[in-house]
């Protein structure tokens, strides 16, 4: 809900997370990525809410468990870092102290346990305990602040780590830093991680399967080779010709023409047809399903759908 009326922020979108994957999550600002994130977590403000739908769990829906029971799960289980993360830490209060005040939070209270653990995970992310613990934020650089948060959400061994745009404020090379710790920790503790970001590099250097959204919707679902070297839908299409290229002339590089709809009062059928070079009529009238090209690789596109139609 917002001042000027209700917006469907995320709209019947069905993702499933396979364990031990890392899956990314792209698309342009505003379609709905962190929202998704939020509502996994139940962490969405006031003003917003989930209208139906469910979140699946370990065969548990998270939609109707409790306050009581969702705090068994949400940071033992799924842990969040939330976009702008770097401003999430107390700026009066001591690394070590943000530590104890979320083992306080889950009923654990034993020091010694909480410094021992957040020891051993801010040395898997190559930051030395002793100096750290001791610091105040502000005296920590941006990438150690991101490190020191990942090693937050960590600490009660989540089995899902939710990133929300975890690199989007740090350098390139700080950036590039983070990654590789990412994929080190996943390779250590196989922890499934859902990756958020309007950065297609990121999330080709880091996933194993991409979704793209765009508008709310979910347009394409498929590993990161085959999402990224033969796109399907026109959007995704759109996305890779917008990322500039080392080797090739700049001249190559196109932006998606149009922004993005009203969400207040989106398009009939697909949202991108009014950006669509490809759009025929039953796109501005009807909403194309999601249907799978082959096995693993979901595109929402009447191109598509259609093709598959005159294959039956």
């Amino acid at each position: 809900m917002t001042l000027k009326g209700f917006v469907r922020a995320v709209d019947n979108a069905s993702l499933s997370i396979r364990k031990g994957e890392i899956m990314g999550i792209v698309g342009e600002s505003g379609s709905g990525k962190s929202t998704l994130a939020l509502a996994i977590m139940k962490l969405l403000p006031p003003t917003a809410r989930i209208v139906k739908g469910s979140i699946i769990f370990e065969g548990r829906d998270l939609v109707k468990m409790s306050y009581n029971q969702l705090k068994d799960v949400l940071w033992k289980r799924i842990a969040l870092i939330p976009q702008a993360a770097l401003n999430a830490l107390n700026p009066v209060l001591k690394i070590v102290d943000h530590f104890m005040e979320t083992a306080k939070a889950h009923g654990i209270h034993d020091k010694e346990w909480v410094i021992d653990r957040a020891s051993k995970l801010l040395e898997l992310l190559r930051l030395e305990p002793e100096r750290v613990l001791k610091s105040y934020p502000h005296e920590l650089s941006g990438g150690m602040k991101q490190r020191v948060l990942i090693a937050l959400a960590m600490l009660l061994e989540p089995d899902v780590l939710i990133l929300d745009e975890p690199t989007t404020a740090l350098d390139v090379l700080t950036q590039r830093y983070i990654l590789d710790l990412l994929k080190d920790l996943h390779a250590k503790t196989s922890i499934t991680m859902i990756f958020i970001t309007h950065d297609i590099a990121v999330i080709a250097d880091i996933a194993d399967r991409v979704t793209v959204m765009y508008a709310g919707k979910i347009f394409e679902v498929g590993d990161v080779f085959t999402v990224f070297k033969e796109p399907k839908h026109p959007y995704s299409i759109a996305l890779m010709k917008s990322i500039p290229s080392l080797v090739g002339p700049i001249e190559e590089m196109k932006s998606i023409p149009g922004t993005l709809p009203d969400l207040r009062n989106p398009p009939p059928g697909c949202r991108f047809a009014p950006r669509c070079q490809y759009a025929m009529d039953i796109c501005h009238k009807k909403e194309p399903p999601l249907i799978e090209l082959k096995p693993g690789h979901l595109v929402a596109c009447w191109l598509h759908v259609k093709r598959e139609e005159e294959v039956k």
